[in-house]
């Protein structure tokens, strides 16, 4: 398996496919036809003398072999981008570029907003924002298939950098002229009135529950849902209380008939990170990109 025989274009149509796990994706992503990837792929076989890929129904699932060759090969075939990419700065006013981005609904509603108002200028630019599994983020990062994600604190490898972006205080929501809500509101107002809990979870505290058990007190929670958008909806045809993050208040507000309240207890805040990974960090398409969101934020 002498390198000299090994033709590195291959590298890279080997490294496209593994992450795209679609002969048809990895064509479509090197702008070449699907003849022409599938020949190099039976190329990198007749070298390895491994099969790399099986098909397992719409995917190209990848060997054992594969695995530990591009656990090995990675580092250096983004060393070797990374001195090329260095000779050639990115333009965003004269470049056609995708940003793969990991975002949760409520993120979406505040990121995004103000995000393509910035990249207003540069119309080559196209955004994909998706929702991620926290528990396949790093992964997502680390095959190139999401740029950035940005989410709550979470436990990541030292393979993933994250830097905080906002702190978002909790708010209180209430429906315009509450007959039974004063501001500013009392602790005994709070806990008086039944409340709308947002989770993706079936059971379990929220994270404004958490401090007031630390209180030594206890809300009463009457609807328990998925959204926040539904939960102010709620709100504002009912007396129910909802404890939420200010950011996405602030854009509920704007076109509904509900009132912001400060929590009667200091809340602890919703801290937003933004997740990359750090084969791809000084790549200067994501450099730039990464500055855009930090402008944002």
């Amino acid at each position: 398996m002498a390198l000299n025989r090994l033709d590195l274009n291959l590298l890279h149509v080997f490294d496209t496919i593994y992450r795209e796990g679609s002969l048809t994706r990895a064509a479509q992503a090197l702008n070449l036809t699907q003849p022409a990837v599938s020949h190099s792929l039976s190329r990198l076989r007749d070298h390895f003398d491994d099969p790399l890929f099986t098909r397992q129904g719409h995917q190209m699932v990848p060997t054992p072999l594969a695995r530990r060759f591009r656990d090995s090969m990675r580092p250096g075939l983004t060393q070797i981008q990374t001195a090329v990419n260095q000779f050639h700065a990115f333009d965003p006013a004269n470049h056609r570029k995708t940003y793969a981005l990991g975002l949760r609904d409520i993120l979406e509603s505040t990121f995004l907003p103000p995000l393509m108002q910035r990249l207003e200028p540069f119309r080559e630019l196209e955004i994909v924002s998706q929702r991620v599994a926290r528990r396949e983020m790093e992964s997502q990062l680390a095959a190139g298939k999401l740029d950035f994600a940005v989410d709550v604190l979470l436990p990541v490898s030292d393979q993933t950098a994250h830097q905080l972006l906002r702190k978002d205080r909790l708010v209180v929501l209430a429906r315009t002229g509450h007959p039974f809500v004063s501001s500013p509101m009392t602790m005994a107002d709070y806990l008086r009135h039944q409340h709308v809990l947002v989770s993706s979870r079936s059971e379990g505290p929220g994270i404004e529950d958490f401090e007031l058990s630390r209180l030594g007190v206890q809300r009463n929670i009457r609807l328990r849902c998925q959204h926040y958008y539904a939960a102010c909806r709620v709100v504002e045809q009912s007396d129910l209380l909802l404890t939420m993050p200010e950011a996405y208040a602030r854009i509920i507000a704007e076109r509904a008939d509900i009132h912001i309240l400060k929590p009667p207890a200091d809340m602890p805040s919703i801290d937003v990170y933004l997740y990359w990974h750090k084969a791809y960090e000084r790549e200067p398409a994501l450099v730039w990109f990464r500055d855009q969101l930090q402008a944002i934020s």
